[in-house]
């Protein structure tokens, strides 16, 4: 399960960082000066310096100064930010067909057992999901990084579940995606489904899962577990 860093430099640090790592500073200590540090960023010695030192000052990397530049290393914290940065611009451009979501576990409003439990989407998920769902969703609460990842979903390849009516009402259509559930522990569960109806009191921080088991005793979930989506084509 991939763990997101949170970087506490900008991007101008990032880019050091990067060009440090470039120079082969994951492989070992590297010697540089600031001058030449300068021309690679188009910026003044100054500058160059000041990100050094920031970086220094957040962990990233360590220096030994001695009188003709410097020796550097990229730490363990270093290395981290970098890879979480590697993980992000591979979603950009690998197009892998899944999305990865964090949240925790919140209660819902009880609407999801009466709306699962209505024969003109029991019918449906039994032939489209492979499985009668458990009369009742697992509400997750997104982190704010995942609400905004969550936009993506729009390009996974949806299974839709149409809109139908009975003798009192007409009922609207809902898409679901495949989705599988990690916990912190490693333990997964598979055989899920996100459901986003067309008509819903969730905002977008809100994420609802369907699954043939009752998921909060299955993976022994409460409010506030902490749990990692993986929604896409599997």
């Amino acid at each position: 399960m991939h763990e997101t860093v949170q970087s506490t430099v900008g991007y101008d640090e990032l880019a050091v960082l990067k060009l440090l790592a470039l120079d082969g500073g994951l492989t070992g200590e590297r010697k540089i000066s600031c001058s030449v540090l300068a021309d690679q960023l188009n910026a003044s010695n100054q500058t160059a310096s000041r990100r050094l030192q920031r970086l220094e000052s957040e962990g990233y990397l360590e220096r030994d100064t001695v009188a003709d530049g410097q020796w550097i290393t990229i730490t363990d914290a270093g290395t981290a930010v970098l890879r979480s940065e590697y993980e992000e611009y591979k979603r950009v451009f690998e197009h892998s067909g899944e999305i990865e979501l964090e949240g925790t576990v919140t209660s819902g409003m009880g609407e999801g057992r009466h709306y699962i439990s209505l024969p003109g989407y029991k019918r449906q998920f039994e032939e489209r999901l492979g499985y009668e769902p458990f009369l009742g969703t697992l509400n997750v609460e997104l982190t704010d990084d995942s609400i905004r990842r969550r936009s993506a979903m729009v390009s996974l390849e949806s299974i839709p579940i149409d809109g139908w009516e009975d003798e009192e009402r007409t009922y609207g259509p809902a898409i679901c995606h495949p989705a599988t559930i990690e916990l912190r522990d490693g333990t997964r569960y598979e055989t899920a489904h996100t459901i986003a109806p067309e008509r819903t009191h969730h905002d977008e921080d809100q994420l609802e899962l369907i699954a043939p088991d009752k998921l909060r005793e299955e993976l022994g979930l409460t409010d506030d577990s902490h749990v990692t989506i993986t929604v896409g084509d599997h």
